[in-house]
């Protein structure tokens, strides 16, 4: 399963939030089995509406995603020694391969010197660099790469 070959089923949602004096703001996007990437951010700041965004992937994009999931071993990992979620917010991240299917949930990480002094820093760092390698759908460009990138895998397909 390393390799991101032929593992069926695949989805991953992430979220990450709080809940403060703008309300309700976050960052959520998902894949969908049917290659349908979808993103929302929503941010009352300085009256900010929320930016809701759908494409859907070619099918070696989608595939190189489950290759990510797949090599970082994230699906190995326990996230009972995490921090739990706290007023500074939360973190989530759903993901389904194959037959297997699981949910971590969290603490914001603010930086790795969070992940370090964590009761489970091995676990919790594999967490965080597998966000971080999807997080450039956070910002509008990030998810114009994508678009781009996807453009680009689609001619060689």
């Amino acid at each position: 399963m390393a390799d991101g070959e032929d593992i069926g089923e695949f989805y991953l949602r992430y979220y990450v939030g709080h809940k403060g004096k703008f309300g309700h703001e976050f960052l959520e996007f998902e894949f969908r089995p049917d290659g349908k990437l979808r993103y929302a951010n929503n941010s009352n700041y300085k009256n900010d509406t929320m930016i809701r965004k759908e494409i859907f992937l070619t099918q070696a994009a989608l595939k190189e995603c489950r290759r990510i999931v797949a090599e970082s071993e994230i699906m190995k990992e326990d996230d009972n020694s995490w921090p739990e979620p706290d007023r500074v917010g939360r973190q989530e991240l759903e993901i389904v391969m194959g037959n297997e299917h699981i949910s971590f949930t969290t603490s914001k990480i603010g930086s790795l010197m969070d992940v370090q002094t964590s009761k489970d820093p091995e676990g919790l760092r594999i967490f965080y660099y597998l966000v971080q390698v999807f997080l450039p759908v956070q910002s509008f460009e990030g998810f114009l790469l994508i678009y781009e990138l996807n453009s680009v895998v689609r001619h060689l397909d």
